[in-house]
């Protein structure tokens, strides 16, 4: 790909919640990124100014709805409003994390549906277009009403396995019923059998592992989900691999959320590396960890960009 991107109707900008990921996909793309600052008045409301014109252009704006998720979103609902003031011809969000994801459904009476709420808001802010990465439930697409681009990161994740020099037998473990989908998928690309660990949770961020479905006896356990937050369940699955014959155990997921105690958990767990992507920025007390190791999905979502801009096909990219 060309280090300088011709097409001067092509505008790429971030807000506060990832610029080191959309310096990278500019980089992809081969553009500057737009010039835009996000200020706070006196009482914390947000103030946006676009420094430059974008009129005519597609415009894309860079940002993860990741903590502190609901500054992140009204900065980018104020600006898809700027943008849409200032005349852009469209205004594709590049939302590599999505937050609020998991609250995708009603699990109870009186419950909320904000994955919905959030969709309806960018809507009607002006968004012409959504690309976002690992939904954490795909449903979620159906929650637009504009199209919308769901890439995945197994392909980038097990690649990064497929390279790395792992000893004996690989089994891939979905940590819950609702990732064997995924587990399969990066199963299918290592040529590995998979394994379900069957888990109830009795309340939100708490889990329990009940059994394990599959052979794990003397292999190499690689444990995939869409999300890691305070890393209870992916820990409690690693000991419970390794307490059940597993030789090793790695793990692997595209939003690295990170929370609360996730890094003494998994500092203190059989993991014996944790593989995220960089959907959401990593705080330095996060990298600094040994367990973790970084993968970057810019190289995927500048492809997308620039699909999208030249109208082709972006189906390619999904594999």
């Amino acid at each position: 790909m060309s280090n300088q991107y011709l097409d001067p109707n092509l505008k790429v900008f971030t807000l506060n919640s990832n610029p080191a990921l959309a310096a990278e996909i500019a980089k992809v793309i081969g553009v500057e990124l737009g010039k835009c600052s996000v200020t706070r008045f006196s009482d914390g409301e947000i103030q946006i100014n676009i420094e430059e014109s974008i009129r005519g252009c597609d415009v894309f704006i860079i940002q993860s709805t990741s903590s502190p998720v609901n500054e992140h979103l009204m900065e980018l609902l104020i600006m898809i409003d700027a943008l849409k003031r200032a005349s852009a011809k469209s205004i594709g969000i590049v939302m590599p994390y999505y937050g609020y994801a998991r609250q995708d459904r009603k699990a109870r009476a009186r419950e909320p549906i904000t994955a919905k709420l959030a969709a309806n808001l960018l809507e009607t802010a002006g968004a012409t277009r959504v690309i976002t990465l690992d939904l954490h439930a795909p449903q979620i697409q159906g929650f637009f009403d504009i199209p919308i681009d769901h890439l995945m990161g197994v392909p980038i994740l097990s690649q990064y396995f497929s390279k790395k020099d792992l000893s004996g037998d690989i089994v891939v473990v979905s940590p819950d019923h609702g990732g064997v989908t995924r587990a399969r998928k990066m199963a299918e690309r290592l040529k590995a059998p998979i394994a379900i660990i069957d888990k109830r949770r009795p309340r939100p961020n708490v889990a329990e592992v009940m059994n394990i479905v599959g052979n794990i006896e003397g292999k190499t356990a690689i444990l995939i989900d869409d999300i890691i937050d305070t890393a209870g369940t992916i820990t409690l699955a690693a000991n419970a691999l390794v307490e059940n014959g597993a030789a090793e155990v790695y793990a692997c997921c595209t939003h690295a959320v990170l929370s609360g105690p996730a890094i003494e958990r998994i500092e203190n767990s059989k993991i014996k590396e944790l593989v995220v992507t960089n959907s959401i920025a990593l705080s330095e007390e996060k990298k600094a960890s040994k367990k973790i190791k970084e993968l970057s999905v810019a190289e995927l979502l500048g492809e997308a960009i620039i699909r999208v801009h030249e109208e082709q096909s972006v189906s390619i990219l999904f594999d």
